[in-house]
């Protein structure tokens, strides 16, 4: 894993917005399409915001993202595929949109978004970590044998406190308990994996991630074991860093 170390947040953005849209544009010339899977929440702001800036062919790009949750609308201020079109889908107009549909009978659309992305070749991941270590919403401790692409997981208090903290709900008890999110396996099938990580709330997963062995307790930790995988941090996500 290469590790990339950015004065402040915006500068992190910018330098993983950079390096995916270089495999972006290689996938592009190599193929003549792209996909790409996109992760939500607060850590993703920079890196999107300078994505929609970038002159690419986006009409022959396909779009995943990794989680949404269980029963919530889409008119809700925290639903991802809400958050997503507004801060990207809208403003760059991609091939296709797969959005998770939270309101769906839950199996019945893993089903379907499985049967979808196994049909594509995922070129760049855009992710990021949650303060208790979790990758998408596969929280600790994680599945990392599933061969479905996507899974209903259970969300634990921790992730849902980092959910209330960063503004998304009122209150403990508005964070719904289910979600559906990417797994594991499907995430690490990506030729290349774009990880943004900035604040100093998640120094300690970042810490755990590179600094513990891989575990299931620290889920994030399995990206180091991917062949092409990049870590963008700034320096108070770094701090805890030996």
């Amino acid at each position: 894993m290469e590790i990339t170390i950015s004065e402040n947040k915006a500068a992190l953005g910018k330098a993983a917005a950079e390096m995916g849209l270089m495999y972006i544009k290689n996938a592009l010339e190599e193929k003549g399409s792209a996909s790409i899977i996109l992760a939500t929440g607060a850590s993703q702001f920079e890196m999107l915001g300078e994505l929609v800036k970038a002159r690419v062919g986006w009409s022959k790009i396909t779009v995943f993202h990794l989680d949404e949750y269980i029963g919530l609308p889409e008119t809700h201020p925290a639903s991802f595929r809400k958050y997503l079109k507004e801060r990207f889908v809208d403003l760059v107009k991609p091939a296709a949109f797969y959005a998770i549909d939270g309101e769906a009978d839950p199996e019945e659309e893993c089903a379907r978004l499985g049967r979808i992305i196994k049909k594509h070749k995922i070129d760049v991941a855009f992710v990021g970590i949650g303060e208790n270590g979790h990758l998408a919403f596969n929280d600790p401790p994680a599945d990392f044998d599933t061969e479905e692409p996507f899974i209903v997981v259970e969300l634990d208090e921790e992730c849902r406190r980092q959910q209330m903290g960063e503004g998304w709900f009122p209150a403990l008890e508005d964070v719904p308990q289910k979600a559906i999110s990417m797994s594991i396996r499907q995430i690490m099938k990506s030729s290349t994996i774009i990880c943004s990580v900035p604040d100093e709330r998640k120094a300690r997963a970042v810490r755990n991630t590179l600094e513990e062995p891989v575990s299931q307790l620290v889920p994030a930790s399995i990206l180091t074991t991917h062949k092409n995988a990049y870590l963008y941090l700034d320096r108070p996500s770094a701090s805890l860093l030996s």
